[in-house]
């Protein structure tokens, strides 16, 4: 019974047709100003430097700043700062924080510190992260997320790391 099963099988499978795949959207990325997340330099809107990251979300994005690799870090509050402003920003944005610890990642988000609306003044937003001893950091990446739709300004992101006071034993 067993053979006449599997014999039948793979006739079974010749004879029905794979149904055609059908094309539901076709995105054109000729211009960028089409996109739902536009990212550009803005050199009038800034607190230092030549210019500060301009991002228009169409709807919730995370959005990359930077990635520092090949770090050592141990037994530190690390602390993750930028200046940020915003423009009809419906919903919140607010940093996020990723530490690599011994292979598997760990994350912070500052949703206690974020800005929303329209904010013409720059504010400092933060999210901190504790390694403990024995917890190093080889990898941190910095991001903002922005999780409604909105133009949010980026500058002047600093890491900083604060060593923590040993325990006694």
């Amino acid at each position: 019974m067993r053979k006449f099963i599997l014999g039948i099988l793979p006739a079974l499978m010749l004879t029905a047709a794979p149904a055609a795949a059908e094309q539901i959207v076709a995105v054109n990325l000729d211009d960028a100003g089409t996109l739902a997340t536009l990212i550009e330099t803005d050199t009038k809107v800034k607190t230092e430097g030549d210019g500060s990251v301009r991002i228009t979300a169409a709807w919730p994005v995370t959005v990359p700043l930077h990635d520092a690799s090949g770090l050592n870090l141990d037994n530190v509050k690390l602390v993750y700062k930028a200046q940020v402003r915003s423009k009809d920003l419906v919903g919140k944005a607010y940093l996020e924080m990723w530490v690599r610890v011994k292979g598997q990642a760990y994350f912070s988000r500052g949703t206690t510190s974020f800005i929303e609306g329209t904010n013409k003044k720059w504010q400092t937003i933060v999210t901190p992260f504790i390694l403990q001893p024995g917890q190093v950091a080889d990898q941190v990446m910095l991001n903002i997320i922005i999780n409604g739709k909105g133009t949010v300004w980026v500058d002047d992101i600093v890491l900083e790391g604060d060593p923590l006071i040993p325990t006694p034993k």
